[in-house]
């Protein structure tokens, strides 16, 4: 893969900073995604697929495996081609699942019409590994709560979404070693000085969250007295006011008046605060969660080709591939990451 140079990705985006910069992307990511239906070619390597949908969606997320205690430890690196690898190669293309509405992650410049970020950049250094060549790709936008089913149904051969490790996803997909660590925690209006992090100041508050995160989940357990469910969530007839299938979407509300905070993780929060001064994270990240590359369940093959990719992503410290990404997207937003986390891996 080949690294971009540094300051490019956001120097182009600068002019979009502010309430109504964000607006315009998620209206161009909207125009994007009504299109999905019709292969989009720029450059020759970036084609959306029609939405998943699937029976994943209507799954709850499993109870913890008695088994599962070190969610993060995944299989060793090894280049030995399954059935999973195969079908890439002979297919020419990797299917992968990404968001096309996270700025710094993945998102499709309104500007330029690329698709650009951090967990692109890993998509294309997978099949850079796989295929010989970063652009063989094709993209498929998927919502949060499609990620699962996305890989259960075929249609996507990893996701590559800022996508958490934890052990009710292990009974579902398979993940690779970990490639970024992160938190939940609170945006909010930074002149709201009321809601001061994720604790009794969301009281009677509108939170909004992405259905199928870790979000959502954490409010589940402890809403301090939110309100952060919609009256028909699960249903047909969800209203998709305070759980919405994007987490741009919650961004958007915020910016109308229509919820009072979000809650999401602080790597995609500090996209969105660097991307409009007009909101802020508050208090502290209140969890720790590591990001990693999912595969269909089973796809051994895969996900130890993706461990071995990753070891050579993170390998040259601050001149490797990882750091190169890290300063091109995400530096401004969280600023003194000095490596990416270590890989664990099962005995």
């Amino acid at each position: 893969m080949t690294a971009k140079n540094p300051g490019t990705g956001r120097g182009r985006l600068r002019r979009l900073r502010g309430w109504g910069g964000v607006t315009a992307m998620a209206a161009a990511c909207a125009v994007t995604a009504s299109l999905t239906l019709l292969p989009l070619s720029h450059q020759g390597d970036d084609v959306f697929g029609p939405q998943v949908t699937g029976p994943g969606s209507a799954h709850a997320l499993q109870a913890r495996a008695d088994s599962c205690t070190d969610p993060e430890a995944s299989l060793r690196p090894g280049e030995v081609d399954g059935d999973a690898v195969r079908k890439i190669r002979e297919r020419g293309k990797l299917i992968a699942g990404v968001d096309q509405n996270s700025f710094q992650w993945g998102f499709r410049n309104p500007e330029s019409g690329d698709l650009e970020g951090f967990d692109i950049d890993l998509v294309r250094a997978i099949a850079q590994d796989i295929l010989g060549d970063g652009a063989k790709v094709i993209f498929r936008a998927i919502p949060t709560n499609q990620r699962i089913a996305a890989l259960e149904n075929d249609k996507v051969d990893v996701v590559v979404r800022t996508m958490t490790i934890n052990c009710a996803r292990l009974k579902q997909v398979s993940f690779s070693t970990a490639y970024f660590q992160a938190g939940q925690q609170v945006l909010a209006a930074k002149e709201d000085h009321s809601i001061t992090g994720f604790n009794s100041t969301l009281a009677g508050k509108r939170v909004c969250t992405a259905e199928g995160s870790t979000a959502y989940e954490a409010l589940e357990k402890e809403s301090f007295g939110s309100v952060f469910k919609d009256k028909h969530d699960g249903t047909a007839a969800d209203e998709d006011r305070l759980t919405v299938p994007n987490q741009l979407d919650c961004l958007v509300r915020l910016q109308l008046g229509e919820v009072d905070a979000v809650v999401t993780d602080n790597a995609l929060a500090a996209g969105q605060a660097a991307q409009d001064p007009a909101v802020e994270l508050k208090g502290d990240p209140f969890t720790t969660e590591y990001y990693g590359v999912a595969t269909k369940k089973g796809a051994d093959d895969l996900v130890a080709r993706v461990n071995k990719v990753l070891v050579d992503y993170r390998a040259g410290g601050a001149d490797s591939l990882w750091m190169k990404s890290y300063r091109e997207w995400l530096e401004d937003g969280l600023p003194g990451i000095k490596a990416p986390p270590a890989p664990k891996y099962r005995d």
